[in-house]
């Protein structure tokens, strides 16, 4: 085979991911000779991070990056990464392990009569590696382990109800309910043989036409679970019959819960929490049978927002559809169009199918947090490797263009990739990582001391952002110099053959628009795939968690994870155990507490708006400080005096007094076109084009904003991304795990 030349634009999780499987095999360069070119001085994209110089080094993000347990591509890859560079022990982080921890406590808020509840989740920790888990589970493997976890809040509401002295017997009376439970008398007597006597009573009583069947919750759950356990290898699905029983057993649990335990919810937070889990799962597994999204897919429920589609299947729309768990998923995946926080929309299949991947999939704790920030864990280590392995980078290359070209047999291709060289440097190299207590690390400003001293004197003095849409340095640099920044154009089939586009949807307007003219579905995808700004800040502390007056440690000790708060900021997460990667005098800060939330924000001005990010930047410092002064009370109330936020409780090495001590912590905007986050609206996921599905033959698209077995923003699903785009090139991986996520498994 020829070497091919492989340009990847961009260095993001994608991008990066699809550079880590082209290069795994020992004769990887016998095919391909790979370059990324790379706006600014860091890879990351939305996952950049950077070390501030200037105050001990501290961890500055664009917002909280955690991972799930149940993101199996992504653990596979990192592992494989921290394998492969095989650092030495003596570094830090020197092995995957190191650099991720299991994190299990989750915390919720729910808003009830006019004030926040704090509802605490530990989740249990399941043995064993993310990376050794799957994502290809099938219907039958997906309801019966949502039903385990139904199970367990049934017996929850059981136990209250019977203290309540109500009603825990359930009759059956019409003749096909009892044909139903006639079936899944049968099938279970067949199948076990250490039926209890309870059990074995009602089973007859199904069979005994004479005889009124009499059962409880806790006696339909656990057959229920049972039928399922039998049915878990059953992918197609086989006996129609099964489905019906699911469907009522759930359906009478619904009714059972509606006549005894509602009237109790506004006096009991165990029912009314437990109450809200199971009303929601007897709704997904109402859904996912009526819908019939066995046979269909998780995407023939796309077209319909989650909330429209829990409503649809029975949910309680008061206490349920409104729930902080509901609220909590569409804060985690930011969706809300335009940041506007009454206009949620999130695909149902995609919602659906994330949500029991997040709780049914995972191993070690839900989540896992990161022991540094997102720079130095993840894309330290893979620019090291890929370097290592021989991969080129091009920092400071801003892409401006693709341009399309038609060749004789008709079709069509990227013939030319228009670059503009940021900067000059002095080496002709640049050289990204610093070294931070012995960890490879990304800066937060770019190492100007490699740039040509000229153009870094103009950089410090107008405070230049060389990652911005918006900069004036085009501007500035030309008013200077007499002349445009240096740009170069990278022919095909000279200085590429394959193009590996990885910069994320936002940009394809700008960037490609003689591609978006000639291929409509590539156009359809710019248009229908949404994205939406960010925003996120944090804070250096003086008090602990305890000492602000949050008290809800787990055995663990674990720092909350919070989500479905007062917006903006919904989500508050404590890092303290970041402090010990930074680098602080004595005494320095004891807690760091991080926040993020969508961005209200519905028009982006051209980039000769050279002022529109600096406007939203003091747009989110406002928020922040509003948060603080008037939102966090309920959480921590010792921060607080006499209902004013005490700012004294905010770590600052300088003098700083009162509000003015938020001066020295961190905040940012995330407005790029690349840095916008990437939404799944209801009804955009038939716009995803595949990796290699555009008109152009050696263009591969590659981020989470492309078809995948996820289709939404996250870590896992830019992956995916990666490896399709790997495997579209290569063939290999040969196999991804979740990929066919949204596909029927039966008829």
């Amino acid at each position: 085979m020829t070497q091919q030349k492989v340009a990847i634009l961009g260095g993001g999780v994608a991008a990066m991911t699809a550079a880590v499987y082209l290069t795994e095999k020992d004769n990887w360069q016998d095919n391909y000779d790979i370059t990324v070119y790379q706006l600014g001085w860091r890879l990351g994209g939305k996952g950049a991070s950077g070390r501030n110089a200037d105050i001990a080094e501290r961890i500055e993000e664009h917002g909280l990056h955690v991972w799930f347990g149940a993101y199996v591509n992504s653990f596979k890859t990192i592992e494989t990464v921290y394998n492969k560079l095989n650092r030495p022990p003596e570094v830090p982080l020197s092995s995957w392990q190191d650099a991720f921890k299991p994190h299990s406590f989750v915390v919720l808020q729910e808003y009830i009569e006019n004030e926040w509840q704090t509802w605490p989740v530990d989740f249990p920790v399941i043995d064993g590696n993310p990376a050794d888990g799957t994502l290809d589970l099938h219907f039958w493997q997906l309801v019966e382990m949502l039903v385990a976890w139904l199970r367990k809040f049934i017996d929850t509401i059981e136990f209250e109800v019977k203290q309540a002295n109500k009603q825990t017997k359930l009759q059956t009376t019409k003749r096909r309910d009892r044909g139903l439970l006639q079936h899944l008398a049968s099938q279970i007597r067949d199948a076990y043989d250490d039926v209890e006597e309870e059990v074995e009573e009602f089973f007859e009583s199904a069979h005994d036409e004479l005889k009124e069947i009499w059962s409880t919750p806790a006696i339909l759950g656990q057959q229920l679970q049972r039928l399922l356990t039998l049915r878990a290898n059953d992918k197609e699905l086989g006996e129609p019959k099964d489905r019906l029983v699911v469907w009522y057993l759930v359906r009478k649990l619904k009714r059972w819960l509606n006549s005894e335990a509602v009237e109790m919810l506004d006096d009991n937070e165990n029912i009314r929490r437990a109450y809200i889990c199971a009303d929601l799962g007897i709704a997904m597994v109402t859904g996912l049978i009526k819908d019939k999204v066995f046979s269909k897919g998780f995407g023939s429920i796309n077209h319909l927002d989650f909330k429209q589609w829990l409503k649809q299947n029975g949910a309680n729309e008061k206490y349920s559809v409104e729930s902080a768990p509901v609220r909590g998923f569409y804060d985690l995946v930011f969706g809300y169009v335009d940041g506007d926080f009454d206009n949620g929309n999130v695909e149902a299949g995609v919602a659906s199918l994330a949500m029991l991947r997040i709780i049914l999939c995972y191993h070690g704790g839900v989540m896992w947090k990161m022991q540094a920030g997102m720079g130095d864990v993840i894309f330290s280590p893979i620019y090291e490797l890929l370097k290592q392995r021989g991969v080129k980078f091009e920092f400071f290359n801003q892409v401006a263009a693709l341009v399309p070209e038609t060749d004789p047999n008709g079709s069509q291709y990227i013939d030319e990739i228009q670059v503009s060289q940021q900067v000059e440097l002095v080496n002709g190299r640049y050289e990204p990582l610093v070294d931070v207590k012995g960890l490879p690390c990304w800066p937060s400003q770019p190492q100007l001391h490699q740039v040509v001293p000229e153009q870094a004197a103009l950089i410090r003095e107008h405070n230049i952002n060389l990652e911005s849409f918006w900069t004036n340095w085009p501007q500035i640099y030309e008013a200077e110099f007499g002349h445009p920044i240096p740009t170069k154009t990278l022919k095909r089939g000279i200085d590429f053959d394959q193009v590996v586009f990885g910069i994320s949807v936002g940009s394809l307007v700008h960037l490609c628009p003689e591609l978006l003219q000639r291929d409509r579905k590539l156009a359809a995808q710019a248009q229908h795939v949404k994205t939406v700004a960010t925003q996120a800040f944090q804070v250096w502390m003086n008090k602990t968690d305890e000492q602000l007056g949050f008290n809800y440690t787990p055995p663990s000790e674990e720092r909350p994870i919070l989500s479905a708060f007062s917006q903006p900021f919904d989500t508050w997460a404590a890092m303290s155990n970041l402090l010990t990667k930074e680098d602080w005098p004595e005494p320095g800060p004891v807690n760091i507490a991080y926040f993020c939330s969508a961005f209200s924000c519905d028009t982006y001005p051209p980039s000769t708006d050279h002022e529109f990010d600096a406007i939203q930047k003091t747009r989110v410092k406002q928020n922040a400080l509003n948060k603080l002064k008037e939102e966090m009370q309920p959480l921590w109330p010792n921060a607080y005096i006499n209902d004013e936020f005490d700012w004294s409780v905010l770590y600052s090495q300088g003098q700083q007094l009162d509000e003015a001590r938020f001066d020295s912590q961190y905040w940012r905007v995330n407005v790029d076109p690349s840095e916008r986050y990437v939404l799944s609206v209801s009804g955009s996921s038939e716009y995803r084009l595949a990796t290699d599905d555009t008109l152009f033959k050696n263009l591969f698209i590659t981020g989470d904003w492309i078809k995948t077995g996820v289709n939404a923003g996250c870590v896992e699903a830019a992956v995916m991304a990666g490896m399709l785009t790997a495997r579209a090139i290569s063939g290999y991986p040969e196999t991804i795990s979740g990929e066919f996520g949204f596909e029927p498994d039966g008829t």
